[in-house]
């Protein structure tokens, strides 16, 4: 887009967002000069409206092809507590699901992670090893167990990756490139290329502080954020591994981070932490732009998620609550209850199935899914979790009725919705 292309007005307009984001960002001197210059009056908050400009800039530069906004999230409308009045779903309640394939680590397992497209999940462990299994070949397994399981070509097991020396304690997957991330107690970020198979080795190790608690890519794939036993988040520029921290030390938390999580849109991001503080982050500059204390009482605030609309904030604490914030009023709306009586001594997630019409939590002292109606927080049948021990991590797939569960028990259990058949 160049100057020529624009109109008077727009251009206007452009010069105006781009002082009002030095000004949300701290370079008052600079914006000061620059609204002198051009004549332009900031009368018009930081908007994402510039972020939107500079992505579709991007994506017409030929050697940046990668960095389009990845959106595969399952056909719906999602949780919008605006408009929903009568929602009637077709979604499966957690009740409804049942295991259809479980693999087992050598030790606790831990960390789990779908990826995009909904077509694998990756588990980590406490062994130092990560499993990557593909949706269709569990699907295939489950429905046809006679199968041999040596066959390598219909093995559900795609990927076995060592690289690590401690606990696999975070994973996330690249959003278009076959790349998958994983952190470690063992102080390293490891990026994977999962397209090669006789690959086991990470093609790129960065060596972190602290131990890695959790991370998240940028819905673009150039970025990367990662939290540790460190208060300070880091934000890593994929494409140089050059590492970036707030300027203000106010914004950063004052215990380690437990969840980090992009907003579909990319325009904001979330961390909790061990402090009992829940924070949103500024996409585009990296600041913190609202901090609400004692999230979950006195309790840690162990997840954070999105709803695809950006609107909502799902969290979780050790308080066994889980809670629906709404962003634009730093206010709770539902708090969903009911899942246990006593307070947790092992962080886990609470999560939206793939249409947000329900609201799964696992229940640490009965191993047993909690599930609620995630626009009036009514619970439904609980599902018994088929675990020896607790349950460490849930995630469920972005793009069909399907969730991944990790336990103590050293298994990974794939749970799946058959429709019956009339």
């Amino acid at each position: 887009m160049t100057e020529a292309t624009l109109t008077v007005r727009e251009r206007d307009l452009m010069y105006r967002m781009i002082v009002s984001q030095l000004l949300h960002d701290g370079y008052l001197d600079i914006a000061g000069h620059l609204g002198k210059a051009i004549s332009a009056v900031p009368d018009c908050p930081p908007s994402n409206r510039l972020q939107h400009v500079v992505q579709l800039g991007l994506r017409h530069e030929p050697e940046r092809e990668h960095t389009k906004l990845v959106d595969s999230v399952a056909p719906g409308t999602g949780i919008d507590l605006e408009f929903d009045t009568d929602v009637q779903t077709l979604a499966p309640e957690a009740a409804q699901y049942e295991t259809c394939y479980v693999t087992a680590h050598k030790g606790e397992c831990r960390i789990a992670a779908w990826s995009k497209d909904g077509q694998l999940v990756a588990t980590g462990s406490a062994d130092a090893s990560i499993k990557i299994l593909d949706v269709e070949r569990m699907l295939a397994k489950s429905a046809t167990p006679m199968v041999d399981i040596n066959q390598v070509e219909s093995h559900p097991v795609i990927r076995t990756l060592y690289d690590h020396i401690e606990d696999v304690t975070a994973l996330d997957f690249h959003p278009t490139l076959p790349i998958l991330v994983s952190g470690s107690k063992d102080y390293t970020v490891k990026f994977f290329d999962y397209s090669k198979s006789a690959v086991k080795r990470a093609f790129r190790s960065v060596q972190e502080a602290e131990q890695i608690r959790c991370m998240n890519f940028h819905p673009s794939g150039d970025f990367l954020l990662v939290g540790t036993n460190h208060p300070t988040l880091r934000l890593y520029d994929v494409n140089t591994m050059q590492c970036f921290v707030s300027n203000n030390p106010k914004d950063q938390h004052d215990g380690p981070i437990n969840a980090v999580r992009y907003a579909p849109q990319a325009n904001l991001f979330a961390t909790c932490s061990k402090d009992g503080t829940l924070k949103l982050w500024d996409g585009v500059s990296n600041r913190c732009v609202n901090t609400f204390k004692d999230a979950h009482g006195a309790s840690e605030v162990c997840s954070v998620e999105f709803s695809r609309n950006g609107k909502y904030l799902l969290t979780s604490g050790k308080d066994s609550l889980v809670k629906l914030w709404e962003i634009s009023t730093s206010r709770v709306l539902i708090t969903y209850t009911g899942a246990g009586m006593d307070k947790q001594n092992h962080r886990t997630q609470a999560v939206f199935n793939h249409s947000e019409d329900y609201v799964f939590f696992p229940d640490e002292r009965t191993t047993s899914l909690c599930c609620w109606d995630s626009r009036n927080a009514e619970r439904n049948k609980l599902l018994s979790l088929g675990h020896n021990n607790v349950v460490r991590c849930i995630v469920h797939s972005p793009t069909g009725p399907g969730f991944m569960t990790c336990s103590d028990d050293y298994r990974a259990r794939f749970w799946y919705y058959r429709p019956q058949a009339d």
